[in-house]
């Protein structure tokens, strides 16, 4: 796995082998934030990643200059290995929450510009995850919602639902409260 893009970039991160993840591509990852670089100021946003795996996406944003980053986790092997990078990097805007992700956004109490969730494409409530992020209100006004998905996934009835793109085997679906951050 490798970093990007940002002051980080060309950055190798090796996570150990007994964790359990399916790290989102190159490929997609550079689709992913070349989209990204049109809709946002990384500069000036909070960023919530949940289902976080080895922290991956976090990592591209925060190297990317986001302000603030949460990474929710709930396996503590990638949950150890998570912040070990933080450690090895010295990323001091980066915090890692050890929680199931159903749980945190019961509780969650911060506002975020940009929540991503990448959870595990076989997870059982992942048609339920977009209705669950709007209504648990952590995005900002004009906040956007990234779903990392397979391919046998639609969620274009969302009432939030604004695009999907595909990248090889992976999709991203966009969701958006009304308000744009770039407006």
């Amino acid at each position: 796995m490798r970093i990007i893009g940002g002051k980080y970039k060309g950055r190798r991160i090796i996570p150990p082998a007994n964790l359990k993840v399916r790290p989102t591509t190159d490929f997609a990852k550079e689709g992913l934030f070349n989209v990204l670089a049109n809709k946002i100021d990384f500069e000036s946003i909070t960023v919530l990643d949940l289902f976080s795996g080895a922290g991956g996406i976090s990592y591209e944003f925060v190297s990317r200059g986001v302000a603030q980053a949460h990474l929710v986790e709930k396996n503590y092997n990638n949950f150890s290995a998570i912040k070990k990078v933080i450690k090895d990097l010295e990323l001091p805007n980066i915090k890692p929450i050890h929680i199931d992700v159903a749980a945190y956004l019961k509780t969650c109490n911060t506002k975020y510009d940009v929540v991503f969730a990448d959870p595990p494409f076989d997870l059982n409530w992942i048609d339920e995850l977009p209705d669950l992020v709007f209504n648990a209100d952590i995005l900002k006004a004009g906040g956007l919602f990234i779903l990392e998905h397979s391919g046998n996934k639609n969620f274009s009835n969302s009432p939030f639902f604004e695009e999907m793109r595909r990248y090889g085997e992976v999709r991203f679906s966009f969701f958006q409260t009304s308000i744009r951050l770039n407006a």
